[in-house]
């Protein structure tokens, strides 16, 4: 073939280094070549939208365009950086043998801050940090951004850093891998890490033709198997997954890893199979672990991107997480603390006819302070039936529930035998039961069962509302922030409470945490 194969290439130094490889193995087969350095895409106009041609990847997006323009023949990648969906009409027409595939740990003095509990570890990569602080959680990673050179520089200037973690193929092509330095088997690298892609357009036949003879098989099946493995877990650079896979003694082995950005959650896998049968072998792991909770972490990743417009002053489950409609980016966190109290036995040496349970944290106290037989209680009044349920499976039958205290106070009023009871309550308690029963001569003995402290976070104000389950839900929340957005709340107590801040107040049909978030679903389905 007499036409020269234009090289497509970032103009850095690495992005160089792979083009003249690619360009070397070419020309060692006959086949004449030139470099082509594409810079910006400022000059480059295109037919369609970017959007419309599928063009995504900040390392990757120029090339594609060049290439679609037919400015260059051939572009040449790092393997990581390619998105695993490519442009319509371009497509992976060889990858080279692979190179080092680990991350590289670059320490200053020695290794010694492995063991320590506190250290400095950079790196511009959310897998590697993720994976770091796995592993170190005590560690503190802060960013590490630019060329390879400028990364290392900027190692050297820090006095306060103790490492930097590099992709051990880029340092080691620029002949740039230190003395002082270590490959980190133990943590699974980028899908396809360490290889060298080649794209060309679909239509051309005669330059893939070309570009096949340079590609590396055993290379391209174990890069086709991660980056499968990444597409099914719908991730990229904003997600924290590792994969690897390599064939030894004629079989597949892979590993793959996903964890949470904070690296407090991690899902691994992995499988060994006979090459040849490795077909499925992505499916299979990718498949595993979202069984294993990799679908609600996957969530909780596409979410945390997004900006924040419900703040429920709960903490909520990973499950009741998944419960929100997905225009909800929900933050969560208890802003009231418990502390359980050391309650006297003088309180139950006698039975008592008349009890007053109003949450589980007051049934937590009791059977903190005293076994279940000890608590001789004739008759026993809830509020909500989560505590009604509570109180009947770990402490005995409950006599009469109510949905809130006032109601509550109303029906003992009514229909409660005798003219005393005992209320097990918290330091901080609404008026409402207190002051219908003084009303109406009944006695009321206070025990305080525990105390709550008020530990609101400060949020964003600009939050479409605010989940809450309880008055002091409320108050502990207006401590730290001001009223903005709807009030979702749990109860009409709690609902009360929230009408005095908030000109927007909805209360869920039912006095549950699920019943709160479909109120908040709701706000979000269209009339």
């Amino acid at each position: 073939m007499s036409k020269i194969i234009r090289i497509g290439t970032r103009d850095s130094q690495l992005a160089m280094w792979q083009a003249k490889t690619v360009q070397a193995q070419l020309e060692h087969l006959g086949h004449k070549t030139i470099l082509v350095p594409v810079k910006s895409t400022g000059d480059l106009v295109l037919d369609k939208p970017l959007y419309e041609l599928g063009i995504t990847g900040i390392f990757t997006k120029t090339l594609d365009i060049a290439m679609l323009n037919e400015d260059i023949d051939i572009a040449v990648h790092s393997l990581k950086d390619v998105p695993t969906i490519l442009p319509k009409g371009i497509v992976q027409a060889a990858v080279l043998k692979r190179g080092n595939v680990n991350d590289t740990l670059v320490f200053k003095k020695n290794e010694e801050f492995l063991s320590a509990r506190n250290a400095v570890i950079a790196t511009g990569s959310l897998r590697r940090r993720a994976q770091w602080l796995n592993r170190y959680p005590t560690h503190t990673v802060v960013g590490l951004r630019g060329n390879v050179n400028s990364r290392l520089q900027k190692l050297e200037d820090n006095e306060d850093w103790n490492a930097a973690i590099f992709a051990g193929a880029g340092i080691g092509r620029l002949n740039l891998t230190p003395e002082n330095s270590i490959n980190l088997h133990w943590m699974i690298p980028a899908p396809a890490q360490g290889a060298i892609m080649i794209t060309a357009l679909e239509s051309d036949e005669k330059v893939r033709a070309i570009c096949a003879e340079i590609n590396h098989e055993e290379t391209e099946i174990s890069t086709s198997i991660e980056r499968e493995f990444l597409n099914r877990l719908e991730g990229g650079c904003t997600a924290p997954i590792g994969a690897l896979a390599y064939i030894k003694n004629e079989e597949v082995n892979f590993k793959g890893i996903l964890l949470s950005k904070d690296g407090t959650k991690k899902i691994e896998v992995s499988k060994v199979v006979p090459l040849g049968k490795h077909e499925g072998l992505a499916e299979f792991c990718a498949d595993y672990i979202i069984g294993k909770g990799g679908k609600t972490l996957i969530d909780q990743l596409q979410r945390s991107d997004k900006t924040t417009n419900i703040y429920s002053t709960k903490k909520l489950t990973d499950d009741q997480l998944l419960f929100f409609h997905n225009d909800v980016v929900a933050e969560s966190n208890d802003a009231i603390k418990i502390s359980l109290n050391r309650i006297p036995k003088t309180v139950i040496r006698n039975e008592i006819q008349n009890v007053i349970i109003t949450s589980k944290n007051t049934v937590e106290a009791l059977l903190t302070n005293f076994s279940a037989p000890e608590l001789q209680f004739k008759n026993i009044y809830c509020v909500g039936r989560r505590t009604k349920r509570m109180v009947e499976k770990r402490i005995g039958k409950v006599t009469h529930t109510e949905a809130n205290a006032k109601k509550l106070a109303d029906y003992l009023v009514e229909y409660m035998d005798g003219t005393e009871v005992t209320y097990f309550c918290s330091d901080l308690r609404l008026d409402d039961l207190p002051n219908t029963l003084a009303l109406n001569n009944i006695t009321l003995n206070e025990i305080e069962a525990y105390q709550t402290k008020f530990d609101a976070d400060k949020v964003d104000s600009n939050l479409d509302g605010v989940m809450f389950y309880s008055p002091s839900t409320v108050e502990s929340f207006l401590k730290q922030n001001k009223a903005n957005g709807i009030a979702f709340c749990i109860g009409e107590t709690t609902a009360k409470a929230a009408k005095n801040y908030f000109e927007d107040v909805r209360i869920a049909k039912v006095p549950t945490v699920e019943s709160v978030i479909e109120l908040v679903n709701e706000h979000y389905i269209p009339a």
